[in-house]
């Protein structure tokens, strides 16, 4: 037997970021490079973790220090201030799955078969911003999270 077949698999793999960029006020460009979004871009809203925890607060004070972030540790975290400040992959990857990019949000509508109509009074949203998501508008973590909820609720009333 060899080393590989010894292996021993738990879980999802371990995220790693391949690159990043400032994707504007508290938010980041991320290419992953490793875990089960490889291969994928994502623009990741990192405010609900830089404005709920002090050791944050560097970084909402000073724009240009946020935007100095950079990958460290072999993709498994993202640096500022000379690695002062950092913030865990795993983190980051949590954050990426409560975001949603409008193509992700196409995406839900023909999963869950829904229309703008019947999906705006799913989501609690109007139809027009239903229909702006759907055409390129930035999705709200509010919305994406609730969209998320919507397909664990039909999942657990489907069993």
């Amino acid at each position: 037997m060899s080393g590989a077949d010894n292996a021993l698999h738990v879980g999802e793999p371990m995220p790693r970021i391949a690159s990043v960029q400032p994707a504007g006020e508290l938010s980041v460009s991320v290419t992953w490079g490793a875990g089960i979004r490889a291969g994928r871009t994502d623009v990741v809203d990192l405010a609900p973790v830089i404005m709920t925890l002090r050791f944050y607060a560097p970084l909402r004070e000073d724009l240009s220090l946020f935007a100095s972030v950079t990958v460290i540790e072999d993709g498994t975290a993202l640096s500022w201030d000379g690695g002062r400040i950092d913030m865990a992959a795993t983190t980051v990857e949590r954050l990426g799955r409560e975001t949603m990019s409008s193509e992700d949000f196409r995406t839900f509508l023909l999963r869950n078969k829904l229309t703008l109509d019947a999906a705006a009074a799913s989501l609690g949203i109007s139809r027009r911003q239903a229909a702006y998501y759907a055409r390129g508008k930035p999705v709200p973590r509010l919305v994406a999270l609730a969209c998320a909820g919507y397909e664990a609720t039909r999942g657990v009333l489907a069993a």
